[in-house]
């Protein structure tokens, strides 16, 4: 599916939708997506700080369980809300850049692919991670629902590894600067030529105008 009409979508009960009633900042899911971050934040400083590549190893491990459990809670409870998927977007960017950073302060041979990744991660993925706000879905993970192959790229469960956990795993195992850069420029590649083909689907725009004329003119 290529789009959805240009039409006013009917209340549902469908899981991948979002339903305005539900809409709320405060929920077990976003406790935990905070209660990770913060942990995260901490462990990644602390690492830094002291120079320990467990401690750094320890902030990635809390990034991706918390990210793991903090969606399943939200499935689980029913209570995924477009809320709660953009503040763990914005979340995942804060984890990953403190890790990431900290890494390449502990291994400065890293600086360069891991200054591509952010780039990445940080800037062009996020972008495209929020575009599902332009849609009337809960999160980017019912992406399908408007572009199966970008889906499959970026919120599938092999999109999500190969994003994310592909990148980290070769550099801190390998330590090779030449093939983490070339992992990084590739996922940079993959997010580029997803950005184009988000810009074909013409994201809708709410219709529609919040300027009211002044009580004086209106009268």
């Amino acid at each position: 599916m290529s789009g959805l009409p240009g039409r006013e979508i009917e209340q549902c009960a469908h899981v991948e939708c979002a339903h305005q009633a539900g809409e709320r900042v405060l929920t077990l899911a976003t406790l935990i997506t905070a209660a990770r971050t913060v942990a995260t934040l901490l462990l990644a400083l602390l690492g830094a700080h002291q120079d320990s590549l467990p401690l750094l190893l320890w902030a990635l491990g809390v990034y991706w369980v918390g990210d793991t459990v903090d969606g399943a809670v939200a499935r689980l409870t029913d209570r995924e809300t477009r809320i709660g998927a953009t503040l763990d977007i914005m979340c995942d960017r804060l984890c990953a850049a403190v890790f990431y950073v900290g890494f390449a302060w502990y291994d400065p041979s890293m600086v360069v692919p891991v200054g591509i990744y952010l780039a990445e991660f940080m800037v062009i993925d996020m972008f495209l991670s929020l575009a599902f706000l332009a849609w009337p879905l809960s999160s980017p993970n019912y992406f399908y629902l408007v572009d199966r192959q970008l889906w499959l790229w970026n919120w599938s469960k092999p999109g999500k590894a190969l994003n994310s956990a592909l990148f980290a795993v070769l550099m801190v195992w390998t330590r090779n600067p030449w093939l983490a850069g070339g992992i990084a420029t590739a996922l940079l590649t993959l997010k580029l030529v997803s950005m184009a083909r988000l810009s074909r689907l013409r994201p809708p725009v709410p219709e529609g105008c919040l300027q009211t004329l002044p009580a004086s003119e209106a009268a």
